[in-house]
């Protein structure tokens, strides 16, 4: 069963997913601003998590969201070489490769789970980044972890 969500402001309902996204503070246009005009654009399809640094990311937040919320969670971080905390960037990438390993094994694609590190010569905005990685994860089915959390909830009711 294809499990149909709406967006807040969009007002049509079509199937879509959503997707957490964890952000390093120190990316580009990633300001308070620019995250509430995002959050209004793409409503409840996009739940973005400002972090001080991509490497403060534990795998416990990504596997969270997949469970409680998220079809994906992606992370973005700074560029190679350019991370405020000199190797935050690279920590991110070693955890995030770790959950993938171990969502796969449970039987979700590793797809759910991703990175993108911004260009050190000409690093991209949050806005562009987001709908980058959304578009990019269209083309995932829904979660089955809400499906089997609604047919048990249906077994108990």
């Amino acid at each position: 069963m294809v499990q149909e969500r709406s967006r807040k402001g969009g007002g049509t309902k079509k199937n879509e997913l959503t997707l957490a996204l964890f952000y390093c503070q120190n990316i580009p246009e990633s300001g308070e601003g620019e995250r509430q005009a995002l959050e209004k654009k793409h409503g409840s399809s996009l739940r973005l998590f400002p972090i001080p640094c991509s490497g403060r990311l534990d795998p416990i937040h990504l596997l969270r969201a997949l469970e409680e919320f998220a079809d994906a969670a992606y992370v973005i971080a700074c560029p190679e070489g350019a991370c405020r905390y000199f190797e935050g960037n690279v920590r991110a990438q070693k955890r995030l490769d770790r959950t993938r390993d171990t969502i796969a094994q449970i039987g979700l694609e590793r797809e759910r789970l991703g990175i993108v590190v911004n260009a050190k010569d000409n690093p991209r905005g949050l806005g562009s980044v987001a709908e980058e990685i959304l578009d990019r994860i269209s083309g995932l089915p829904p979660s089955p972890v809400f499906g089997k959390r609604k047919v048990a909830k249906e077994r108990r009711s």
